[in-house]
């Protein structure tokens, strides 16, 4: 606690300030506006530079004297604020400590006077937060609250700007509505809308094929007459494709197919625009439901094309409006455990519609599984935990599109990298790159890192958790939740430490802690953003796809799942191309002859591999 050496002519040109009547607002008011008429004057005689108080958001709860203005004031100048938990010494400051425990000030002539004892500890607002405590409400959207805290949280830079609302009220239980009086949709906070257009805006500059697309389609609608329901991540990105759909002449009605991935502010724009959107960031398993229901059963409207991307959305109409599948011409699913669902419901001859493999097509495979993970992950991971990658061992689950990406990054930044895999092929691939192929368990005691890319389940088990070292960083970049058996963690003699948004400690009784990201669902989208330019190539197919079933002759396609036909693969990359100025090189017809090919492609046969 450092106390300034201030003159009796310095003191006299200060106001007399109470504080104890003043609120704590009031209080933070008037020790600004004293600082400055303090400031104002020039340095205090007897030398010392006066400490600058901090910005608010940085100050201790009750500023003591040399801490701010109050250290300014003579003793007979008012009541002096009692002295902060946070002491700071310095040695070109006087001061004293009184015999009974008193602080004691000291005048220019070295005259030691006591503090006056009788004060009032000024109270901040901020002061009677406690964060690392979970909130205990019981009810319908008490897990969420209790767990995520997500749509308040903002502690993270991966959180949403927006999303630091201190109002607790659910979107399902406000009646909002859009300007032109619209309240078909359910979102955080419909005022958001401009900032959301805004990210909708720079997005589209990312996003050329799309846009590309919008222009192609001014003289005709290729969609007229679709009405598509879509469980997808509600992003910039999203928006774009979901505008995109619009503008060729589609109706459509979206929800959310991750609780944790939906921006806000970008929800708030799609529903101002008139699209009827339902999420928000930090829904609850049963508002995530709801959110589905909603966008499928509606009075006089009837999807005729699903877009989805998990197949949650598909199970959902399956289960619940079976009969609407008599008139949905298509599904179109982008996931690798979506299109799982799907390849299970053919083979059960329970398919009763086409559906459109988006995740293998090329275009979705090679560049968001691949380019986008390998940005992205260290993105998530940085976000969330500021940690060093040089050094880290790490252990990658999976070496697919997901698994290459996350691992060639994690390599690039100078960590020590593991690959497990149950393909020999891809076993194989992982060793001829550099790394070294382990299972889990021999490796567990000592990554710091473990990260899964699988899409099955329980790859990581309680038994794996159990013996991780401490402070092991657990995700996962795989698209269901159900890699990291989180469940199991769930139990009594375990303990849940909120750290920031998407961030858990997971306490063992014995003391040791791992650090578990967005309770294991997928940390690019619930903890960072994605690299919106590869997120438009994935848009591009998913629009072609839409298309292509909508608008297919009857007859072309069965009830079964399809790949994107490989001429739309080449024609959504060439989209793509001008943005890096490139230039392709084109077949002469003696080539052409001698390759057996067409001038204009496709260039490889649908059993190529790239």
């Amino acid at each position: 606690m450092s106390v300034q050496v201030v003159s009796a002519a310095t003191a006299a040109k200060v106001p007399e300030v109470e504080l104890k009547d003043l609120s704590p607002s009031e209080a933070e008011l008037q020790l600004a506006l004293n600082t400055a008429a303090v400031g104002a004057m020039g340095p205090p005689a007897g030398g010392g530079d006066p400490e600058a108080p901090a910005p608010a958001a940085e100050r201790p709860p009750a500023p003591g004297p040399g801490s701010g203005p109050a250290a300014a004031l003579s003793p007979a100048a008012g009541k002096v604020p009692q002295a902060s938990a946070m002491k700071r010494s310095d040695p070109h400051h006087h001061h004293q400590r009184h015999r009974d425990g008193g602080e004691a000030l000291v005048s220019h002539d070295g005259t030691v006077t006591e503090a006056p004892r009788t004060v009032k500890k000024i109270q901040f607002a901020d002061q009677k937060q406690e964060f690392n405590k979970r909130p205990t409400k019981i009810g319908r959207r008490s897990l969420s609250r209790s767990i995520s805290q997500s749509s308040t949280d903002s502690y993270s830079s991966a959180a949403s700007y927006t999303d630091s609302s201190d109002d607790e009220t659910s979107p399902r239980d406000k009646q909002q509505k859009n300007s032109k009086g619209s309240s078909d949709f359910c979102v955080k906070n419909i005022k958001q809308a401009e900032f959301g257009r805004r990210e909708i805006e720079i997005a589209e500059q990312e996003m050329p094929a799309l846009m590309a697309l919008r222009k192609r389609a001014q003289g005709e609608k290729p969609l007229a007459g679709a009405k598509i329901v879509g469980c997808t991540h509600i992003t910039a990105q999203t928006a774009v494709l979901m505008e995109t759909l619009g503008a060729l002449g589609a109706q459509c009605r979206w929800a959310a197919c991750n609780i944790y991935s939906t921006l806000n502010e970008v929800a708030a724009a799609l529903a101002e625009s008139g699209f009827p959107v339902f999420a928000w960031k930090g829904e609850s398993e049963d508002d995530f439901w709801w959110c589905i229901d909603r966008c499928v059963n509606v009075e006089g409207w009837q999807p005729n094309m699903i877009l989805d991307d998990g197949g949650d959305l598909t199970h959902w109409i399956y289960k619940k409006y079976p009969n609407m599948f008599k008139k949905i011409k298509g599904i179109v699913e982008e996931s690798v455990t979506g299109v799982h669902r799907l390849y299970q419901l053919s083979k059960a001859g329970k398919l009763c519609v086409p559906a459109m493999n988006v995740n293998d097509s090329v275009t979705k495979q090679k560049f968001d599984n691949l380019y986008c993970c390998r940005e992205s992950i260290l993105d998530g991971l940085k976000r969330t935990t500021d940690m060093m990658f040089g050094g880290k061992q790490v252990v990658v689950c999976g070496y697919g599109e997901v698994g290459k990406g996350c691992c060639a990054a994690l390599k690039a930044m100078g960590s020590i990298v593991y690959v497990t895999e149950i393909d020999p092929i891809c076993a194989l691939q992982a060793c001829m790159d550099g790394f070294r192929l382990v299972k889990l368990n021999e490796v567990i005691r000592q990554v710091d890192i473990v990260i899964t890319c699988t899409g099955n389940k329980n790859v990581v088990t309680r038994e794996h958790l159990d013996r991780m070292k401490n402070s092991c960083i657990v995700c996962n970049m795989g698209h269901s939740n159900t890699e990291i058996d989180v469940a199991s963690l769930r139990t009594p003699e375990l303990t849940w430490e909120r750290v920031r948004s998407q961030v858990d400690h997971v306490i063992w009784p014995d003391g040791k802690r791992i650090v578990l990201l967005a309770e294991g669902r997928l940390l690019n989208l619930s903890c960072s953003t994605v690299p919106t330019f590869v997120l438009s190539i994935t848009a591009t197919t998913q629009a072609l796809a839409l298309i292509e079933l909508y608008n297919a002759p009857e007859g072309r396609y069965k009830q079964d799942v399809y790949l994107l036909p490989k001429k739309m693969d080449e024609y959504v990359a060439s989209l793509h191309l001008p943005t890096f100025d490139a230039h392709l090189t084109e077949l002469t017809d003696e080539q052409a002859k001698y390759l057996g090919l067409n001038k204009n492609g496709p260039f490889k046969p649908n059993y190529y591999r790239y």
